[in-house]
């Protein structure tokens, strides 16, 4: 009975890539029957089951299979790969397990409507649009930095502890939540990651557990960049699984914030976002405006670039590599360059904030 089980397992590995394809093409009945129907449920039975639990119950499972996976890995040199027809469908039964768990607790998410779709609004814009946002962007970080700072030449520091980052990222939530619903986020599990140290020179601010529902912060990071992590991996607990789409969904949240500090990560973050898409549309135009920002908000930026400078290693593009492949493998057919499609969600998001006006 144990045998065909496991055949039973098997069989259904490729029954379930057939089916992820053929959901593919039927974005609307996932958004209907799975975004919005079953995968808040299941969501918040997640975080409420062990989201007060003070640290990362996925790090802590992903250490205990990481240790599965050396010992069967030694014992397979051990017996020098004999009787691979059982090992190999133990093997295979596993990962079927695994890839329906991973697309039933969070991962059929990636095929749901594209969030420009559900907002109601376009997804493209021209240069001088772009351009006119910039400058409202800068408008507003130049006001920000000089309330937050007595000289416009130092860099912000957030003066919150990171428990403190913590919970004022859910009060973001909270307050953006009444005018967009969807983003209601109750029952919290949001952790610090306890391999901050490891994703740091993997690259990475932080991860969604799709087997526990936690959201990860590599809490190793310049902590002005925080907020804006945490309110990423939220929007990804909240179902918006592609990259750009959650980091809209972070400018959006603390761009609102009620905190000047929030506000500031939040209109800074998505400021770069723009001048590099400036920057790759019309190089004059970027420098024009780079002039205009306070030199303290670029000595922001340059702490970040140089966190990452000191956490470079030869193994980091293979990290970013593997991660590339798992967004197009997971319909973002542009990979890690994805990223840039925040940027037409934020000109059409503030344009018809201009038009609400």
């Amino acid at each position: 009975m144990k045998k065909k089980g496991l055949y039973i397992l098997v069989l259904l590995l490729p029954v379930q890539i057939v089916f992820i394809i053929f959901l593919a093409g039927y974005p609307e009945l996932v958004e209907n029957w799975y975004s919005r129907f079953l995968y808040p449920e299941i969501s918040k039975l997640m975080r409420y089951g062990h989201g007060f639990l003070p640290f990362s119950l996925g790090d802590l499972l992903y250490t205990f299979f990481g240790i599965l996976i050396i010992r069967w890995i030694i014992r397979r040199f051990q017996q020098k790969f004999k009787n691979p027809r059982f090992w190999i469908i133990d093997t295979l039964a596993v990962l079927s397990v695994v890839y329906a768990c991973f697309h039933i607790f969070w991962g059929f998410n990636y095929y749901r409507l594209p969030l420009h779709e559900t907002l109601e609004i376009e997804n493209d814009y021209t240069t001088e649009e772009l351009y006119q946002l910039s400058e409202i962007l800068i408008r507003e970080s130049n006001k920000l930095h000089n309330q937050l700072t007595e000289n416009d030449s130092v860099s912000v520091a957030i003066p919150y502890s990171k428990n403190e980052i913590f919970e004022k990222t859910i009060e973001g939530y909270a307050n953006i939540s009444k005018d967009y619903p969807e983003l209601t986020y109750k029952g919290e599990s949001l952790k610090r990651s306890l391999y901050s140290i490891p994703l740091s020179y993997m690259g990475f601010n932080g991860y969604l557990n799709p087997f526990t529902g936690e959201a990860q912060v590599n809490t190793q990071i310049v902590a002005y960049k925080i907020p804006t992590t945490a309110s990423h991996e939220i929007g990804h607990q909240l179902g918006f699984a592609k990259e750009n789409e959650a980091n809209f969904i972070a400018c959006l949240s603390t761009m609102n914030h009620p905190d000047a500090y929030f506000r500031y990560s939040g209109y800074t973050f998505a400021l770069r976002y723009c001048l590099n898409e400036l920057y790759r549309r019309d190089s004059e135009k970027f420098e024009s405006l780079k002039a205009k920002l306070n030199p303290g908000i670029l000595e922001n930026y340059r702490e970040v670039e140089e966190f990452w400078l000191a956490h470079q290693n030869p193994f980091e593009p293979l990290f970013q590599a593997f991660y590339n492949r798992f967004l197009i493998v997971n319909n973002q057919a542009d990979g890690m360059k994805s990223y840039s499609y925040v940027v037409a969600l934020l000109v059409n998001y503030f344009s018809e904030e201009k038009n609400r006006l």
